[in-house]
């Protein structure tokens, strides 16, 4: 049971899925919030039904999955359904994070929400007993997403511009992995902050 628990955000295009990647290399478990987000709305979960209560039953498919074309529409033309859509899901998702992290065998484990500054940060999850902000300069974000996702200069710029600041996520965190370099620059400081939690993990057992 892991009661050591590290926060990992960052902004679109900063490199997140890289420094988990060596995280669950060195033996650490990470729970996704994207990956919690679609498992919360599956059928048979009690956030599916909210949904469908809040929403009608038409934003179901006919096979009791939830429409996720028609839910996105919805709630990007109406902010107050978007609000709705996020009390109900956001408890949910928070929940099955925490549970598996504090189900781990080991030392410590790691959440990996990629809004969690957008998600009210360390208010929303305040069993975080660290957070790390993977960073990068705008402008190679905006040079990522570009190659990435094979978008222009001007929907890259307003991909970036929808989340929170870069100068908001650094204010939340403890640790910072800036990612301008190479990997063998990323291994070096992801092995450095795995030194320095297991130790802390250590000390809290």
């Amino acid at each position: 049971m892991s009661d050591y628990i590290i926060g990992l955000t960052g902004g679109v295009a900063s490199g997140k899925s890289e420094v988990t990647r060596r995280f669950e290399a060195l033996g650490i478990p990470v729970a996704d919030a994207d990956v919690a987000a679609r498992r919360v709305v599956e059928p048979g979960q009690p956030a599916l039904r909210r949904i469908a209560a809040r929403f009608g039953a038409a934003i179901l498919l006919a096979d009791g999955s939830l429409d996720r074309r028609g839910l996105r529409a919805i709630v990007f033309a109406d902010p107050a359904a978007r609000r709705d859509l996020e009390a109900i899901t956001h408890p949910a998702i928070r929940a099955m994070l925490e549970a598996k992290c504090r189900a781990a065998t080991a030392p410590y484990a790691i959440a990996a929400i990629p809004l969690l500054t957008e998600a009210g940060g360390r208010a929303s999850y305040p069993w975080l007993s660290r957070i790390v902000v993977v960073d990068a300069p705008e402008a190679l974000q905006h040079a990522r997403l570009m190659r990435r996702d094979d978008v222009d200069a001007a929907l890259a710029k307003r991909m970036i511009e929808a989340q929170a600041s870069r100068e908001a996520r650094l204010a939340l965190a403890d640790d910072v992995v800036l990612n301008d370099g190479d990997a063998t620059q990323l291994d070096a400081a992801v092995a450095s902050l795995d030194a320095q939690y297991r130790a802390a993990a250590r000390m809290t057992m």
